[in-house]
């Protein structure tokens, strides 16, 4: 049985470090090593940045997104078309859409996907919240931007039938050959999503 080498509080921080995604119980203790090592430079203002997020960051009542402000600067952003709502899954999937800077539209998170076989029913996700915001009108169009899963698609079609009868758009993204993608290297759904998403020249 290997001896402890540190004291309780780096053990602690290793384990919890450990829990964050991507890092697994090696990494963590590199993190913690580098951290302790650079305690005045990262480790308290990291400290103090995460005691701030504690107390300041919550959920938006409007979207769902992660902000300091309720409603979030997204919500609030009056250069932003608000008449486009982007529905999302999660948080990280708003920011990478924003980091691709395509549109400058509002967005829905919905906290997930439908998923029976673990649980998942409409009402554990934000879908509610959406209906009432188009219900509300001055919404045009909804683009349904979940994942190309079969969960993603379950959650795409409840949407698109909770808001039929609605005045809206209702559009998706498009799934099929990636930008710089060979067709030799992509699976059969992949190329007959593509194939059934052509578009004209």
């Amino acid at each position: 049985m290997a001896k402890r080498v540190t004291g309780p509080e780096i053990e602690k921080l290793i384990q919890l470090l450990a829990k964050v995604p991507g890092l697994g119980p090696r990494s963590a203790r590199r993190a913690a090593l580098h951290l302790v090592k650079k305690k005045d430079q990262l480790m308290a203002p990291l400290a103090h940045a995460m005691g701030e997020a504690v107390t300041k960051v919550g959920i938006c009542s409007r979207c769902g997104n992660v902000d300091t402000s309720d409603p979030c600067t997204v919500c609030t952003d009056p250069t932003r078309d608000h008449s486009v709502i982007i529905v999302v899954e999660d948080v990280a999937d708003l920011w990478a859409l924003e980091r691709a800077g395509a549109m400058n539209a509002a967005y829905h998170v919905l906290g997930g996907t439908l998923s029976p076989l673990d649980g998942v029913g409409p009402d554990d996700l934000n879908i509610r919240a959406l209906i009432d915001r188009v219900a509300e009108g001055g919404v045009r169009e909804v683009i349904i931007a979940v994942n190309a899963t079969v969960e993603g698609q379950t959650t795409a079609h409840y949407i698109t039938d909770r808001l039929a009868g609605l005045e809206v758009k209702i559009s998706r993204l498009a799934h099929g050959v990636p930008v710089g993608g060979e067709l030799d290297y992509l699976d059969e759904g992949t190329l007959t999503a593509a194939l059934r998403a052509r578009t004209a020249i």
